[in-house]
């Protein structure tokens, strides 16, 4: 929690997270253009950036792309401010990997990654269990497994978002399509969710392709989902229904 107020504290450093959230997945000369640095100068601040995990780095093809991770600083808000009653206010202004279709150059267009305290067998029945999903998901109180797709529902019983496995590796990798169903017409994307044992932590990283136009609120949701898949795996404590809107 210290890393990330120490990055914060750095004017440089808050423009660069701002010049990724107006424009995610920058490469380091991208970034370089934008901000008035030298290159080594957006590469040391990227580093500690990175190292309060408040930036990601994706490698495809010869470029490295840099997304904005919320997922830390929602943390850090909800355990500092949210005591003091002003965490919505905060956060309310705050506001497939390559081997995906065997595509190799593929740049996500969003990316989150969090550590959680569990076991990998935990994490992947989590993510795959429709039975879970009740325990952290901030949208829906229920979803059902029919074959290989899950299926989100609303609280009068209607699809809310359907997610249909591609590919998965077991334990470690799971592809999906995102098949928006709250209002006709929205695109279907795909993303894919990425598991790596680190001692008594997982990693987890998931990566969000393909996002319309018009999908900005995406980023939003995925920070609540994995925000209430880390308490519920960390605590036992399920997310409420609405309690994170």
């Amino acid at each position: 929690m210290d890393s990330v107020f120490k990055a914060l504290a750095d004017p440089s450093r808050r423009d660069l997270l701002d010049a990724l959230r107006r424009k995610d997945g920058q490469t380091l000369s991208q970034l370089e253009t934008a901000l008035p640095l030298s290159r080594f100068g957006v590469a040391k601040h990227l580093g500690v950036l990175e190292e309060a995990g408040l930036v990601t780095r994706v490698k495809r093809g010869r470029f490295t792309h840099h997304y904005l991770n919320a997922l830390p600083l929602t943390e850090a808000l909800a355990r500092w401010i949210e005591p003091y009653r002003v965490g919505p206010a905060v956060t309310g202004v705050l506001d497939l990997k390559a081997r995906l279709e065997g595509i190799m150059d593929t740049k996500p267009d969003y990316v989150l990654r969090t550590f959680i305290r569990c076991s990998q067998d935990a994490l992947w029945d989590a993510l795959t269990d429709a039975e879970a999903a009740k325990h952290y998901h901030p949208f829906t109180p229920d979803a059902v497994r029919d074959g290989d797709a899950l299926v989100y529902k609303l609280p009068d019983n209607s699809d809310m978002l359907v997610c249909r496995e591609t590919k998965l590796e077991p334990k470690t990798r799971i592809a999906a399509t995102f098949e928006p169903k709250w209002q006709p017409g929205i695109p279907v994307s795909r993303f894919v969710w990425m598991i790596e044992p680190e001692g008594d932590f997982c990693r987890l990283t998931l990566e969000h392709y393909d996002i319309p136009e018009g999908g900005e609120g995406y980023a939003d949701g995925w920070e609540r989902l994995v925000a209430g898949l880390k308490t519920w795996l960390e605590t036992g404590d399920a997310t409420k229904i609405g309690a994170m809107q």
